[in-house]
Order: structure tokens, then sequence, then C-alpha cells
């Protein structure tokens, strides 16, 4: 009798360690898999929420999210009477409220200067926000590898030749957030 009482004593305690060892490799699985998930992964599950971001040199902005790229998103404004637009970089995000815990792991092929060169053919006049809270506003005359020419002008004009007050270069590094205007 004794025999039977401790086979089966050992027969449980395996059980057990095995138990536990499966509820280690589960929850060592769960953290692995959430270490491997990026901002950006988060954010484009998110298409659709409202979202309130604060951007470096900007402060708070709170927004339908509508698109996101690897390394910006976009907004549609819901402080404001008027839709407006923001494209932020997100390496000028400081925090992000209002996310699920859904992710989306799908290529995002759209890159940063391929949104600007969209604005930039659209002629559309902007607001370029800076990291340090300096703004600039003007039309963005070019696009290239790592930073932007833009015409600057007075919000209320077109781009002019005569409206034009010079040209300055902004570097991608430098820039939190655009806007339409």
């Amino acid at each position: 009798m004794r025999w039977d009482q401790l086979f089966e004593d050992l027969e449980a305690q395996q059980h057990e360690w095995l138990r536990r060892e499966v509820e280690t490799e589960a929850a060592d699985h769960t953290r692995a898999e959430r270490a491997r998930v990026h901002l950006g992964d988060r954010l484009a599950a998110d298409v659709g929420r409202t979202l309130r971001v604060r951007v470096s040199g900007v402060g708070p902005v709170v927004g339908t999210l509508v698109d996101v790229g690897p390394d910006w998103l976009l907004l549609h404004d819901a402080q404001r009477r008027e839709q407006q637009e923001s494209l932020v970089l997100t390496g000028a995000l400081r925090s992000v409220e209002g996310l699920t815990g859904r992710v989306d792991e799908r290529p995002r092929r759209r890159s940063l200067r391929q949104a600007l060169r969209a604005v930039s053919r659209d002629r559309a006049p902007v607001r370029i926000h800076d990291r340090e809270g300096d703004h600039l506003s003007g039309t963005i005359d070019r696009v290239l590898a790592d930073h932007l020419d833009l015409a600057r002008h007075a919000d209320d004009e077109a781009r002019r030749a005569a409206a034009v007050r010079g040209t300055v270069s902004v570097p991608y590094a430098a820039v939190s957030m655009l806007r339409r205007l």
C-alpha cells in the first residue's frame, strides 16, 4: 500500500511540475511576442480611432488617426472647427493616449518622403512645426533625401514668385509636425 501512495505522490508532483513548466513557457512566449511589437504596429491597428498625442515642440494634438507610415502618422484634428490634417513624425511623439491592445504588423510602405511629395504636388500651403516649438509657413518646393525646401510666404497667399519671401531648407530630423493650412 505504501508503494502505491508513493508512486501516486510522485506522479502528482510530476504533473504539477509539468503544469508549471507549460505556464512558464507560455508566459515567456507572450513576453517575447510583446517585445517585438513596435508603436507603429499598434497605431496601424487603430486607424479610425481618436487619439491624443503629445508632440515635441507642439504639445497635445487630438484627432482621428487616418493613416500610418513607417515613420509618420496622419491625424484629422478634432480640436479645430475646420477639418485640418496633421502629419506627425513618430520620432517626435512624446506619448499616445487611446491605443487599444491590437497589433497590425503588415508592412507600411509609404515613407515620409512619399507623403511629403504628395503634399508638395498639391501645392498646398503648410505650417511646419519643429521640435523646439518654432514653426515655418509656406509651400513645399522640393522633397529631398533628408530635408525639404520650403518657399516662405504668408499663410493666406498662394505660392507666387512675388509672394515668396525666401526659401529655407528644413532637415526631417528637425520636424515634429506638418499641418496643411
